[in-house]
């Protein structure tokens, strides 16, 4: 079986980091198996190293400051076969990483679906399909890839010619999940396992939920590294309106107006665009909105 090295970014969290931690030592797969839990921009705890059971490694980040460079330092300090990831305030499934090594086969990248974990209520989310390409990548997000479903090949991540580490230039760390994701699908199809293995905490626990400027820069950044978003009319009306919708959000309404035209003229019927013309009115805040469809597993 391939050895797997599980990187566990983490900053500030303590309770949360140690259920999740937990959950990755509880998992019934029979190969290698070792944790390195990086510290973001915090002081390590050294007390979480062990040497029992799975391993538990303890780092500081050393590259970037941010999510992307916790997880790369992660990537370069283990010498596994293979790389998972798993968000600090985010649990596995026992039988998660047997599943997807068992897809996985000789592939380089796989992901699962998720259930996603809002205040009491759970909800799955999932692909609908056993395979994921660069065209459904563009068309839409698809949320239920979250990072902590990766699993991937650490040779191709540490490779510059292959599919190369995590992208620190992303603009707060936010959207490199899916930059990776377009990355992998360029080389070929992403394995993925439609079962809900990873429950995913939204909402409160978050760092960047309200963050609109980030958002915005960072929804930018991937547009121009991405030009299958452009090409793709419900994917970039999907892009266009949560621009408006952050636009809005952070009270700069010149924009918000441009972009919400720019998604309806790329889709009429994008609903991102009638949040943000209900947002400029006064009529609802985008708070509200979102933490509406958190409730339901959902975001903008």
């Amino acid at each position: 079986m391939p050895s797997v090295g599980v990187v566990i970014p983490t900053r500030n969290r303590p309770e949360l980091l140690r259920r999740a931690i937990r959950s990755v030592r509880e998992q019934d797969y029979p190969g290698p198996l070792r944790i390195v839990v990086v510290f973001d921009q915090s002081q390590p705890d050294l007390l979480l190293a062990s040497t029992d059971g799975v391993p538990v490694m303890v780092v500081a980040n050393w590259r970037t400051p941010g999510l992307a460079g916790a997880r790369n330092t992660g990537i370069l300090a283990l010498d596994s076969d293979l790389v998972a990831f798993c968000d600090d305030d985010d649990r596995w499934a026992p039988w998660k990483l047997s599943r997807q090594v068992a897809a996985l086969g000789a592939g380089d990248f796989a992901t699962c679906a998720i259930e996603v974990e809002f205040r009491d209520r759970c909800t799955p989310r999932l692909a609908g399909c056993d395979r994921v390409t660069v065209e459904q990548l563009a068309r839409s997000r698809m949320a239920m890839l979250h990072s902590s479903s990766f699993l991937v090949r650490r040779g191709t991540l540490v490779n510059s010619a292959q599919l190369g580490l995590v992208a620190e230039d992303a603009p707060g760390s936010q959207n490199e999940d899916w930059d990776l994701l377009f990355r992998a699908a360029r080389r070929s199809p992403i394995v993925h396992v439609d079962e809900p293995l990873v429950r995913v905490l939204w909402g409160r626990t978050s760092h960047y939920a309200y963050e609109y400027d980030t958002k915005i820069s960072s929804l930018h950044w991937m547009m121009e590294r991405h030009p299958e978003i452009h090409g793709s009319p419900p994917g970039a009306a999907r892009v266009y309106g949560q621009l408006a919708c952050w636009s809005a959000a952070s009270g700069n309404r010149s924009d918000a107006w441009r972009w919400t035209r720019e998604a309806m003229r790329a889709n009429w019927k994008e609903p991102r665009a009638a949040i943000a013309l209900a947002a400029m009115s006064g009529a609802v805040k985008v708070e509200n909105v979102l933490a509406a469809l958190h409730r339901r597993g959902r975001g903008i």
